[in-house]
C-alpha cells in the first residue's frame, strides 16, 4: 500500500504502517538478529553469487540485446519461487520478479545488466587483451548487480518464510541504461505506481550510499533524421538535396551554441547515418544527441532549442526533418531515510579483505591506464554521501525518474577498481574475478539487512516517504520527458550483437565444468604485464 500524497495517504497518516501491515513487533535486539543471520546466509551462497556474476559477464550483451542474460536470471529466480512477467513496457528482455509472502510492503530490488561497445576483455588480466577483438564487454560492471540483488532477495525470502515476514520482493532489470532508454518507460507505464521504496545497486569501488541531489545531470536522448533527394555527386549534384548537408550544418550549429553554454551543462553527439557511398549524394542522414544538464528545465531548454536548430538545417538545405525520443533520465534525488538506514549495515559489514593478489592487479591496471594515484583497491569505508550543495556536473541514469516516483536510493558496492576513467576496457578487467564477487557478497549483506531493517520498523517506511512528500518534492515536481507515443528503441544494437554474439558463444561460462570463469579461461590471477 505505497504512501502517496492524495487524501486516502493523508488518513493514512493518521496511523502508522505497522497497523497497515499488522507485521508482528520484534524488539530491536530481534531485529538485528535476523540481520546478522540474513547476512550469514549471503555468505553461505557466496559461490551461487560468484557464477552469476561470472556468467553475466560471458554473456557481454549491449542494451535492449540482453537475450540470455535476461533468460539466465529470470530462470534462477523462477526456480526460486518468484513470478516473471516478461516484455515490461514492450522491451523483450525487460521482466519483474515478484515474490509474495503476504501483506506487507513492496520492496524494488533494481540494478542494470547491459555492457559497453569495444570493450571486451579477459578478466584478471591487467592490461588489454579482448576475448573478442571489437566485441562488446562488460566495461561498466554491470554483470553483477543483479546477481547481488538476487543474492539478497533470495536471502531476505529464507527469513521471510521462517519468520512469517508479510511483504514483497520485486527484483528488476535496468534495461539498456547506457543507453539511457528503459527506467523512464517503466515509470510512464505505472510500474512502480504500487512501489513502497526502491533499492537500486550500481557497481563502485566502495561501499556508499548518499541522500539528497547527487553529482551528474539528467539528459535526454534525440535523434534528428533528415529526409532529402539522391543524384549522382559528380553528374547531376545540383539535382540532389543533400540530407548529410543538414545533418552537419545542425552539428555545426550546436558546435557553435557550445560556446554560450552554462558550464554544467554537457552535450555530445554521433551521425547515425551519413549517406551510402560518396558518388550518390545522400538522400538520408541522422545524428544523435545526448542533452544534459543538472536540472529538468535546463534540459528542455536545450531540447527547444535543438529543434529549431533541426528545423533550420533542413529550410536551409530543402530537406524534411523528423525527430525521435530514445531515453530520458531525471537528475536524481535519493531518499534520506532509506540512506542513513542503509549506511548503518555498510558500516557494520564494512569493505572485503582484499588478498596480495587482488591488490596486485588493481595497482598494475592503475599503473596501465596512467591513474593519478596508484594506491590499489579502497580499504577505508567512504563517509555517508550528503546532499550536493553546489551542483556538479556529470554523467547520467535513468534511477533517476524512478527516485522522482517512490523513496529509492543507490547503494555502491566495491567490485571495481578506482582510478579507471569508466566505459573503457580497464573497467572489465576486475568483474569475473574475486574483486568483483568479494565487492557482490558485501553489497548483497548490505542490501538484506536493510530490506530486514525496512520491512520490521515500520516508522522507518513512514520516514522515507515524510522525507519524499514533503522535503524532496517541495519545489520540484516529476514531469516525464516522454510521451504515451514514444516507444523504447528496442532495435537499437542488434545489428552489434548479432556481428559479435557467435564468437562471443564460444566464451559462454559453463559452470558445470569449471569452478569459476578464470579457471574456463586459463587465467592466472592475476596476470601481470612482464
Amino acid at each position: 500500500m505505497k504512501q502517496r500524497t492524495t487524501l486516502l495517504a493523508v488518513a493514512c497518516c493518521l496511523f502508522t504502517l505497522s497497523g497497515i501491515y499488522a507485521q508482528k513487533k520484534r524488539s530491536n535486539k530481534q531485529i538485528e538478529l535476523l540481520k546478522t543471520e540474513v547476512a550469514a546466509i549471503v555468505e553461505e551462497n557466496k559461490k551461487q553469487s560468484q557464477v552469476m556474476v561470472d556468467k553475466i559477464f560471458s554473456f557481454s550483451e549491449l542494451g535492449f540485446q540482453e537475450v540470455e542474460s535476461s533468460k539466465y536470471l529470470t530462470g534462477i529466480l523462477a526456480e526460486n519461487g518468484f513470478e516473471i512477467e516478461n516484455s515490461i513496457s514492450g522491451i523483450p528482455t525487460a521482466w519483474f520478479a515478484t515474490w509474495s509472502n503476504g501483506e506487507g510492503p513492496t520492496i524494488a530490488l533494481g540494478s542494470d545488466v547491459d555492457c559497453i561497445p569495444k570493450a571486451s576483455q579477459y578478466p584478471g588480466v591487467a592490461y588489454h587483451k579482448p576475448i573478442v577483438e571489437g566485441a562488446p564487454g562488460h566495461g561498466e560492471g554491470h554483470n553483477s548487480g543483479i546477481p547481488m540483488n538476487i543474492s539478497s532477495a533470495l536471502a531476505v525470502k529464507k527469513i521471510m518464510e521462517r519468520e512469517n515476514i508479510g511483504g514483497t520482493l520485486l527484483v528488476w532489470p535496468g534495461i539498456a541504461e547506457e543507453l539511457v532508454a528503459a527506467k523512464a518507460w517503466y515509470v510512464r507505464d505505472g510500474r512502480f505506481d504500487d512501489i513502497d521504496m526502491c533499492i537500486f545497486t550500481h557497481v563502485g569501488n566502495n561501499l556508499g550510499v548518499s541522500y539528497g541531489p547527487t553529482r551528474g545531470t539528467g539528459l535526454i536522448s534525440v535523434e534528428y533524421s533528415f529526409d532529402g533527394e539522391a543524384a549522382h555527386s559528380a553528374g547531376s549534384p545540383w539535382r540532389g538535396k543533400s540530407a548529410l548537408d543538414a545533418a552537419e550544418l545542425m552539428n555545426i550549429a550546436w558546435n557553435y551554441k557550445r560556446e554560450h553554454l552554462h558550464p554544467l551543462k554537457r552535450s555530445h553527439s554521433i551521425f547515425t547515418d551519413a549517406g551510402d557511398q560518396p558518388n550518390v549524394v545522400p538522400s538520408k542522414a541522422a545524428i544523435w544527441f545526448y542533452f544534459r544538464d543538472i536540472k529538468y528545465e535546463g534540459i528542455m531548454e536545450m531540447y527547444a532549442m535543438a529543434n529549431d536548430m533541426a528545423k533550420g538545417a533542413a529550410l536551409m538545405t530543402g530537406t524534411t526533418m523528423t525527430s525521435k525520443v530514445l531515453g530520458t533520465a531525471w537528475p536524481r534525488h535519493y531518499n534520506k531515510v532509506i540512506a542513513e538506514t542503509m549506511y548503518s549495515n555498510i558500516q557494520y559489514v564494512g569493505l572485503p579483505k582484499w588478498s596480495d593478489a587482488d591488490q596486485q592487479l588493481a595497482k598494475a591496471v592503475q599503473t596501465e591506464v596512467n591513474s593519478e594515484k596508484i594506491e590499489g583497491l579502497s580499504m577505508k569505508l567512504d563517509e555517508l554521501g550528503l546532499p550536493v550543495l553546489e551542483p556538479i556536473s556529470g554523467g547520467s541514469d535513468d534511477i533517476g525518474d524512478i527516485s522522482w516516483k517512490v523513496p529509492t536510493v543507490t547503494l555502491s558496492y566495491p567490485s571495481n577498481i578506482p582510478g579507471l576513467q569508466g566505459h573503457h576496457w580497464s573497467n572489465a578487467i576486475a568483474m569475473a574475478t574475486p574483486i568483483a564477487h568479494k565487492g557482490v557478497v558485501a553489497g548483497a549483506k548490505v542490501e538484506a539487512m536493510t530490506i530486514i531493517d525496512f520491512l520490521l520498523k515500520p516508522d522507518l517506511m513512514k520516514g522515507a516517504w515524510d522525507y519524499f512528500n514533503n522535503e524532496q518534492q517541495k519545489e520540484t515536481k516529476y514531469q516525464p520527458m516522454i510521451s504515451e507515443s514514444d516507444m523504447p528503441p528496442i532495435y537499437l544494437n542488434k545489428d552489434k550483437q548479432d556481428q559479435f554474439r557467435p564468437a562471443l558463444e564460444k566464451f559462454y561460462y559453463d559452470e558445470t565444468k569449471y569452478d569459476t570463469y578464470l579457471e574456463q579461461l586459463g587465467i592466472e590471477y592475476p596476470t601481470l604485464k612482464e
